[in-house]
Parts: structure tokens; C-alpha cells; sequence
């Protein structure tokens, strides 16, 4: 049984939602006879998509909806992750059940999805006060995420209607072609990195000879964890999720994946690092070795796919501090995300000169 704890803040200043709309709302699709005060919380982490609690009573769930102002083109399609969410949790419940998708933008500013509320605990820079850690933990808690990514690549996709959102042939080439557009699109800075790293990224595209399903945002704090860390309770954060490249997938998890001994460049580009920098925790070439072992799959190219995923990293940073750096958003969480860009590119040119 999971420990109550706290996991949602006050909703932040210029991010509420109309109390009175969405019950109203709520009363019309889900909760007909709901006559409770609805209570809403937000939460905190991540910066991407707006992700609320919803509570009234004793009934509880998510709502996601895109960050305000104008957003990059393809991104944030709350539709697109209602439906994925949809076909995913049938075939794999560690994804959350989504309940109801809606496009009216007169109810939260925006389209939006509302999806079951999971409990578990989720890691990020430290382990909650009322928990021991222990190096046999981490080596845990990192078979688990290995296993789960396995389990996820493994789902036959052809036979779900995730089929429907499948375009597998060409899929790095798009990808690092659709990445280098986005990053030109939301420029700000010179980075005299940039150039050379995206002349490598072109240059040694390898080809993808298998296509599964894949989370594409696959980190420790989109994950929740029963106490005892045995199960997966949850996994959350679907927005980037689609049919490609295996290995996509694995690189994205390490570029989040942070170890002791990693440069501070990289350790401290994120913030305060994660806990997988603890004793126990695996390194990302334990990592990659334990998921080569328990997929069966060929993980030789993977450097260039770690390059890339630094690289994807960075636009991802570049993005938002485009939208804050033109006033679309003042969160002040992202008034130097431009050091991060930097930190991120150069790290990618860093691994693509290591394996190059």
C-alpha cells in the first residue's frame, strides 16, 4: 500500500482553470450526479503540457491540456495523445485510462483530455523522506524500467489501432530531418556547436530495420512505483509516443539517465541531477547491456541514437525558451533554459565526436 503523500502544488499564477465551466462540463460527460465541490490542484513537474488534478469527493482524475500561448506546429496535440492512450492501455495498463477527450476551447482555453488518476510513487532528484534507500534498491528500480521499456517495445502494434497512427518506413530520417527544422524554427541564440553536430546527424542517419511501439519520453520521473518499487504503477506522458525506432526510444531514456560519474555539463544540465546517480542505480551502458540482453535486439549503432537523443533534448529546451523569450509564456522556470540548450548541444557534439 502507497503512503500518502503529497504530489500536486497550488495551481500556478496565470494556469487556472474555470472551477465553474469544468464541473459543469464534468456534470454534463462523466459525473452526472456529482454534487460535491470540484477541487482542482496541479501537477508541478515538467514543462511541457499543463497537467491538473481534478477531485470531487471521493472521485479523482488527470486533466492535460497544451501550455498557453502559441505552441510548435504538430506539438501538443491533445487528440492524438487521448488516442494513443486509448489504444496503449488496452494492450499495456501501465498506462493510464483515458476518459474523455474535448475539443470545446471554452471550457480550459484549450483542447484537453481527462484520463484516470494513478497513486504510486515517483522519483526524481531524491527518494521521499519517509523512504530508505539502499544500493540493492536502485539495481531494483533499474531492472524495472529495463523491463518495462522491453515489455513496451514487445507489444505486436499491428494488431491494435495504434496501426492507424503508423508510419515506421523512413522513420529516423524524418525524425532528424523534423528535429533540425524545429530547432531552426525556434532559434534564438548562436550556438557555435550546432552546425557540426547537425552535419554529423545528417550525414550517418542509420536505417531502422524494425518498428514498435515507443514511449519516446521514457525517464524515471514519468514513472510511479509502488513503495516497494516491485511494480510499475504508472507511466505517464504519452505526447511524444508513436511507432519507430527501438533504439530511439533506449537513447531518449539515457539521455535523461544521469550516473556518477558523468561530466557536470551533463550531470547538472537538467538541474539538481536524478537519483539514478546513486549507488546501485545502473549505468547506461548496464543499461543498454541488460535491455540488448532481455530484447534480443542488436544495440551496436546506439551511439549515434544517444547523439541524436541529446540533440532532441535540446530542441525540446530551445522550444519552450522560444515561447518564454517572445513573452508566450513568463513560467520562470525557463528564463535560462538557453544554458541548458547550449549544455545539451555541446554534449551532443561531445558523443558524436567520442564515437565518431
Amino acid at each position: 500500500m502507497v503512503q500518502n503523500y503529497k504530489d500536486t502544488i497550488q495551481v500556478r499564477k496565470g494556469e487556472e482553470l474555470s472551477k465553474e465551466k469544468l464541473k459543469h462540463f464534468l456534470q454534463k460527460t462523466l459525473l452526472e450526479t456529482a454534487n460535491h465541490e470540484l477541487e482542482i490542484e496541479q501537477f508541478g513537474a515538467g514543462h511541457s503540457n499543463l497537467t491538473y488534478l481534478l477531485k470531487m469527493g471521493d472521485w479523482e482524475a488527470v486533466l492535460r491540456r497544451p501550455p498557453h500561448g502559441p505552441v510548435a506546429a504538430k506539438a501538443h496535440d491533445m487528440k492524438r495523445e487521448y488516442t494513443f492512450l486509448k489504444y496503449i492501455h488496452s494492450v499495456y495498463n501501465t498506462a493510464p485510462k483515458p476518459l474523455i477527450y474535448s475539443d470545446d476551447e471554452s471550457v480550459v482555453g484549450s483542447p484537453f483530455f481527462i484520463m484516470e488518476r494513478r497513486k504510486g510513487i515517483i522519483l526524481d532528484t531524491q527518494f521521499p523522506d519517509h523512504l530508505s534507500y539502499r544500493p540493492e534498491l536502485g539495481k531494483q528500480i533499474s531492472k524495472l524500467m529495463v523491463n518495462k521499456l522491453v515489455e513496451l517495445h514487445q507489444i505486436d502494434y499491428k494488431q491494435t489501432g495504434l496501426i492507424q497512427l503508423a508510419k515506421p518506413e523512413g522513420f529516423m530520417e524524418r525524425q532528424v530531418n523534423g528535429w533540425i527544422k524545429r530547432y531552426e524554427r525556434a532559434k534564438t541564440d548562436e550556438i557555435k556547436e550546432v552546425e557540426k553536430l547537425i552535419h554529423y546527424l545528417l550525414k550517418h542517419i542509420p536505417n531502422s530495420t524494425e518498428a514498435t511501439v515507443i514511449h519516446y519520453d521514457y525517464k524515471l520521473n514519468n514513472a510511479m512505483f509502488t513503495e516497494d518499487f516491485t511494480q510499475m504503477t504508472g507511466l505517464f506522458d504519452w505526447e511524444m509516443s508513436t511507432i519507430g525506432d527501438p533504439l530511439a526510444d533506449v537513447a531518449v531514456a539515457m539521455s535523461y539517465w544521469i550516473q556518477e560519474n558523468d561530466n557536470d555539463l551533463l550531470k547538472f544540465g537538467l538541474g539538481k541531477p536524478p537519483v539514478t546517480i546513486m549507488d546501485g542505480f545502473f549505468t547506461r551502458n548496464k543499461f543498454i547491456e541488460e535491455y540488448a540482453s532481455n530484447s534480443g535486439r542488436d544495440v551496436s549503432t546506439i551511439d549515434y541514437y544517444i547523439t541524436f537523443a541529446y540533440f532532441k533534448l535540446a530542441v525540446i529546451g530551445q522550444q519552450i525558451y522560444y515561447r518564454y523569450k517572445n513573452g508566450q509564456t513568463n513560467d520562470p522556470r525557463f528564463a535560462k533554459l538557453n544554458i541548458l540548450v547550449k549544455n545539451m548541444m555541446r554534449q551532443a557534439l561531445q558523443s558524436a565526436n567520442q564515437y565518431n
